[in-house]
């Protein structure tokens, strides 16, 4: 059963995403305000090398006010398909190319309040890129084995959902090509 929706108002507007609030009706015929974020997209990608290491970044998010370990990831620029920038945030934030890049899963983020959609990749057969400039934002690559990154999720070491994702599915696909 879908809800209508009665009216729907933009309240801001930026870069990266916008906020509406939604006027809508519940099955119940009672009416309810939702405030949604709307968002392009984004994509995660989790570098692994031929020794089954995996590439993080350490980059600091200001809205935890904190350094995270996490995926190379970021968002959809117009016009971009998810494998492009897939591609694009692997040699923008570790300086490596992918000689193989698959999809590990899709999903929303966070569909409570946002449409933000997201696209998970898996690179393989890795080879130093380009040299791009570093974002101010990232203070380093680190690599850790499957094992390690599995203890750091469990120490809270590792916080950010879409890694924590990306090393559980990277590990069910890297056991189901051995």
């Amino acid at each position: 059963m879908r809800f209508k929706l009665i009216d729907s108002r933009e309240v801001f507007k930026g870069e990266v995403l916008s906020l509406k609030v939604d006027t809508i009706e519940l099955p119940s015929g009672r009416k309810s305000e939702r405030e949604v974020i709307t968002h392009r997209g984004a994509v995660g990608i989790i570098p692994v090398d031929e020794n089954g290491m995996i590439m993080l970044v350490s980059q600091f998010r200001h809205a935890v006010d904190k350094y995270l370990l996490e995926i190379p990831a970021g968002k959809l620029d117009a016009g971009e398909t998810p494998l492009e920038c897939g591609r694009r945030e692997l040699e923008e934030e570790i300086g490596v190319e992918a000689g193989v890049i698959d999809e590990l899963a899709r999903f929303y983020t966070t569909p409570g309040y946002s449409d933000e959609f997201f696209h998970l990749y898996i690179a393989l057969e890795l080879k130093k890129g380009k040299a791009s400039q570093p974002e101010e934002e990232i203070t380093g690559v680190v690599e850790v084995t499957f094992d390690e990154a599995m203890k750091m999720i469990k120490t809270q070491e590792i916080e950010d959902g879409k890694t924590i994702a990306a090393i559980g599915l990277a590990l069910e696909y890297l056991k189901s090509k051995a």
